[in-house]
């Protein structure tokens, strides 16, 4: 039976190797932790129909390689993304530093208007943390991002992170902030809305047979 839903949202992970991406990706996706998980080389694909403020929503996830040797095969799927997990590991300050970098690509490359969410993953090993919440939480509020921390590991905060970016996205498109309609908006209308905007409004009910009396 094929999906129907109202709006089809582009999605993109991004971060430095490491960081669990892929992991996070799995877990929503999944429900479960991906024990074996090695560097993603490319590009990963993954996809699930989510409720958001009473409409259905296909997330359609690309899951990039962080390693910089794949960076030029990745900034191509960058494209048209709606919405984007900005991950880093809270215990390798070295992924945090990062982070302005990706963020730049980002609203380069997908859209100034990208609705970002920053996920400090690994929650799960708070003893080996060497990025404290306050300082990210800082780094988010500079640079206009939500934020969250998150264990792909334990699934705690997950699904809120996919969901919170796809509730700020529904509301700008509400606002008119965001137009689906424009070219590279990473938003497709889905068969729901399409059935409901083909439908002439106001239609009149139609004509009774006259009576020539």
């Amino acid at each position: 039976m094929s999906e129907t839903y109202d709006f089809l949202f582009k999605f993109l992970v991004i971060g430095s190797a490491g960081a669990g991406k892929s992991c996070l990706l799995h877990q929503f996706i999944e429900n479960k932790f991906k024990q074996d998980s090695n560097h993603t080389i490319g590009v990963e694909f993954g996809s699930r129909v989510v409720n958001v403020g009473g409409k259905t929503v296909k997330l359609q996830i690309w899951d990039t390689a962080g390693q910089e040797r794949f960076r030029s095969v990745t900034r191509s799927y960058y494209r048209g993304a709606a919405g984007a997990l900005l991950v880093y590991d809270i215990t390798s300050r070295e992924t945090y530093n990062t982070l302005t970098n990706w963020l730049a690509d980002a609203r380069t490359l997908a859209s100034p208007n990208i609705v970002i969410i920053l996920c400090g993953n690994k929650k799960d090993l708070d003893a080996d943390r060497e990025v404290t919440f306050l300082e990210a939480s800082r780094f988010a509020q500079e640079n206009e991002l939500m934020f969250l921390e998150t264990s792909a590991l334990t699934g705690e905060n997950v699904e809120e992170a996919f969901l919170k970016c796809a509730r700020t996205i529904l509301s700008k498109i509400d606002s008119g902030e965001l137009d689906p309609e424009r070219m590279g908006s990473g938003i497709q209308y889905g068969d729901a809305s399409l059935r409901q905007l083909r439908q002439p409004r106001g239609t009149p009910p139609p004509n009774k047979q006259q009576c020539n009396c």
